[in-house]
């Protein structure tokens, strides 16, 4: 399984990199104005462990996570190929210019063991097929890419499911997550958990 796991991920490397090239270039954010849309999100990405009702699972920690990323994370909810009811109302109301605003500010804050490279000499089997995008320290490859270090590993393990079961439509996610077995989605959530890296997000 692990083999088979590898020659899709350095296949789906090549896909990602093709994708990536082609993608127009990003607005740079400013930092103020995403600071002041970003305040209404702080009422759930700001309070350490706060839990999304149903399902329950806490929220993702954005303190350190790749602007670009996080690009791509709201225009999704906005384009539906993610779905979460309030992601998406909040996503719908945001221009281009504003999603690069509230990205960047995100991004800003926070995030030094990102910075810093996140946990050192880390490696784990099961994790190899994940970690040509996401590093094998967690930390991302690619500002495209999302960090997974330091994530919650209830929300890691809501996003690897959503990828299987079509909650979430992505061309290599939606592939690479259906190739993990099932009993390995808790597993390699709670390794990339473990990894020092992302933090919530306070308000100040």
């Amino acid at each position: 399984m692990i083999t088979n796991m590898k020659l899709v991920a350095t296949a789906a490397t090549l896909l990602i990199a093709t994708v990536v090239f082609a993608q127009p270039a990003l607005a740079e954010g400013d930092l103020e104005a995403g600071k002041g849309l970003a305040y209404s999100c702080l009422g759930c990405h700001g309070i350490d462990g706060y839990r999304n009702a149903y399902p329950s699972y806490r929220v993702p920690k954005l303190g350190g996570q790749k602007a670009a990323y996080l690009v791509v994370a709201l225009k999704g909810y906005r384009q539906n190929t993610r779905q979460h009811p309030t992601m998406t109302g909040q996503a719908s109301s945001l221009s281009d210019q504003d999603i690069e605003n509230v990205a960047a500010y995100f991004a800003s804050i926070g995030g030094d063991t990102v910075a810093a490279g996140g946990s050192k000499d880390v490696s784990f089997d099961k994790a190899q097929a994940c970690t040509a995008c996401h590093g094998n320290n967690g930390i991302s490859v690619n500002a495209m890419w999302p960090t997974l270090a330091g994530q919650h590993e209830d929300y890691l393990v809501r996003a690897l499911t959503s990828y299987r079961n079509g909650i979430r439509s992505d061309p290599v996610m939606s592939i690479q997550a259906g190739l993990i077995a099932e009993q390995d989605v808790e597993v390699l959530a709670k390794y990339f958990a473990s990894l020092e890296g992302l933090e919530t997000t306070k308000a100040e």
